[in-house]
């Protein structure tokens, strides 16, 4: 679909994209002038393989400070982005004939993951009508003798699904008495609405040290989605796993981004605040005119910064399924949205709202009325 969408473009076709899962923001300024900075002086050789140890340890403190977690620098690794810290933690943790258990709908990455180091992902549903949460006892009742972890994304991609303290307390427990890892990517863990706490694994990490692993990502909380860092803490004895699997993957994240991040990290609470107030304005106009469209159906997602709504009752012949559905709109109403089917749930689409109000506005008329068509 980005292609299909990228083509249009090219050939001078107005195209509203909500597929982009990337903020629209720019970098924080005290990043882009530190990076460049450290360009200008040489910074651009070898780095230790885990990440600056400087960075290393920011990243350690700033959970120390907000959730009280036990983690330091050294059981800190900067990665080549989250996704990169996902892919490293599967391949250290997970083995042939085992199984992980993840919420779905569930970003498009995570069972790949899981089946390259030989896994299989058990996949347990949430529900459109329940605002996709996760809870603890539909994860807890998938375990078998073959589970090696619980992989939750919460705010997720692409749902905006959240779990609660309380259900990620049971699921931590439950992992602890039974020898478990609960795998917590956290990449949107800024993005949350109308007050509501983000639930993280570091409030639990000093009571279950050997339990939880966190992930993290500088790319959606700073809009750095270009610059690729990434994070992982979690068990003294898993980081070296994940050192040794960077080391002979990539040699080390970026020098040069990584003394943006740092900077980011320090001083760029102003532009998360910023970023995260427009969010949520931009869902308070979304939400409402997705329901006013007849077919849909779109409960205000927790978290992230996507809508899933369910479109099933649009389908007919020759639109059956979310990708058509999807085609049909690009096609139609010059709008990309990304296929449902993606993500595990083909009777929803995803629509991001990383883009101008002016745009979800424009976006939202042409889907109405190539539907009302």
């Amino acid at each position: 679909m980005s292609r299909r969408a990228a083509a249009l473009k090219a050939r001078g076709i107005s195209v509203v994209d909500f597929g982009a899962g990337e903020p629209d923001f720019a970098s924080p300024a005290v990043a882009v002038e530190a990076a460049r900075r450290a360009l200008a002086e040489g910074f651009t050789r070898y780095t230790p393989g885990s990440g600056l140890p400087v960075l290393r340890a920011e990243v350690a403190e700033s959970y120390q400070k907000r959730y009280g977690s036990p983690w330091t620098g050294a059981q800190t690794v900067i990665t080549v982005g989250g996704k990169a810290a996902l892919f490293e933690l599967a391949l250290a943790v997970f083995d042939d004939g085992q199984e992980v258990i993840l919420p779905s709908p569930a970003w498009v990455s995570l069972p790949e993951q899981i089946r390259f180091a030989g896994a299989r992902p058990v996949e347990v549903a949430t529900s459109v009508e329940d605002g996709f949460r996760m809870h603890a006892e539909p994860l807890l009742a998938a375990v078998t003798g073959r589970t090696r972890a619980f992989l939750i994304n919460a705010p997720c991609n692409p749902t905006g699904g959240v779990i609660s303290a309380a259900d990620l307390r049971r699921v931590v427990e439950f992992a602890a008495e039974h020898g478990l890892l609960v795998i917590s990517d956290e990449t949107y863990a800024q993005f949350v609405y109308d007050g509501l706490e983000h639930a993280s694994v570091a409030a639990l990490a000093a009571e279950f040290p050997e339990t939880v692993v966190l992930v993290g990502s500088f790319s959606k909380t700073y809009a750095m989605t270009g610059w690729r860092i990434g994070y992982v803490l979690g068990p003294p004895d898993l980081i070296p796993a994940i050192e040794n699997i960077q080391s002979h993957a990539t040699s080390n994240p970026t020098s040069f981004a990584m003394v943006g991040a740092l900077e980011a990290l320090r001083h760029g609470a102003a532009d998360v605040e910023a970023m995260i107030a427009e969010y949520a304005a931009r869902r308070e106009l979304l939400i409402p005119r997705l329901n006013a469209i007849p077919g849909f159906l779109c409960r205000p997602p927790d978290g992230a910064f996507y809508a899933f709504p369910r479109v099933a009752d649009l389908y007919r012949p020759g639109r059956q399924g979310s990708v058509e559905f999807a085609e049909l709109l690009l096609e139609e109403a010059r709008v990309a949205v990304v296929p449902g089917a993606a993500f595990g749930a083909d009777d929803h689409i995803r629509i991001s709202f990383a883009c101008s109000r002016a745009e979800l506005a424009e976006g939202l008329e042409r889907i109405a009325a190539v539907l009302a068509d």
